[in-house]
Order: structure tokens, then sequence, then C-alpha cells
């Protein structure tokens, strides 16, 4: 996340951490990450060491116990949950990984630039898309808005019309 920073920047997206270890153990988590890493943790940490916050938004079970004191590498499942949360202040999007996968920071950026992108547009974004791709026109535009928004569209099925990603 770290080495990713700038990319995120450029989107106008604000990283915060949370972390169920005491705010005190958060310097030591950050050297650990930059020697493993190479990178900085230059962005927010919220330290959640009765594990409230972690357990409100479902990050860990209910049976995760009360503290991150006195927790074992064995036992102390980290939280593994990301959260794009808009301007709105709505939750967009929620992913949480398994401890023995790591997490897929460009998979995220690309939710991201689909989340921006179709929030500012009537389109949506097809599996797999990336930036610079077709777009799919949404079915809230009539055929004849349509090409006063993009010009052009190819109908690819009656209910399915693609168009260049707007800008």
């Amino acid at each position: 996340m770290g080495g990713l920073q700038p990319e995120f920047e450029k989107r106008g997206v604000k990283i915060i951490g949370i972390s169920v270890d005491p705010v005190e153990s958060h310097e030591k988590w950050k050297n650990d990450i930059r020697t493993a890493t190479g990178f900085n943790v230059d962005y927010p940490l919220i330290g959640d060491k009765d594990l409230k916050v972690a357990k409100l938004y479902d990050m860990l079970p209910a049976g995760a116990g009360d503290s991150s004191e006195g927790r074992t590498p064995a036992d102390n499942a980290t939280v593994r949950s990301v959260f794009v949360i808009g301007p709105d202040k709505k939750i967009k999007l929620v992913l949480t990984y398994p401890m023995t996968t790591g997490r897929n920071f460009e998979e995220i950026l690309r939710a991201i630039d689909s989340i921006q992108l179709t929030s500012k547009h009537q389109v949506a974004t097809p599996a797999n898309w990336k930036q610079g791709e077709d777009v799919i026109i949404t079915a809230a535009v009539s055929n004849e808005d349509a090409i006063a928004r993009f010009g052009s569209y190819d109908t690819v099925l009656p209910y399915l019309r693609k168009t260049k990603q707007p800008g």
C-alpha cells in the first residue's frame, strides 16, 4: 500500500489503516513493513486494540476476543478487509482476504477507477475492465441520449451497448 500511495493520491483517495494492535506498537509495525517491503507507511493508522471497530464492521469474527493483548501469532487474526468509501460517506466496495492471501492493491485501484468513472457518467464497467477500455452504457440511458452523450456506441445485444470510455 505504501508503494502505491502516489497512485491513490492521483485519484484523490485518502488511505487510512486500522490495526488491532495498540497505537504504541504502530511504529514497530511501520518499521517491519519498511524492512520487508522498502516502503514507508505514511498514512494514518487507527488503533483498535479492543477490536470494537473490527467487529462492528465484520472484519474479525465475534469470537476473536475483546482485546489484542495476550494474543499469539497462532490466534492473532489481522484485519484483512478493505473498504472503499465514497465522498458521500457510503461504502462502495468491501473486499475481505483470507489470512493466507495477500491483498491485490492493483485490483483495488482498478475498482476505484471504475467507481469514480461510473459515478460521473451513466456507464458500467465490464469484468476485468481497465482504464481506457470500452464501457457499457447503462439501461437508464436511452439510445438518443447515448448518441448525445457518447457520440456513438455499438449494440452487442438489445440491452448491452458499449462505447469508448468517456473522459
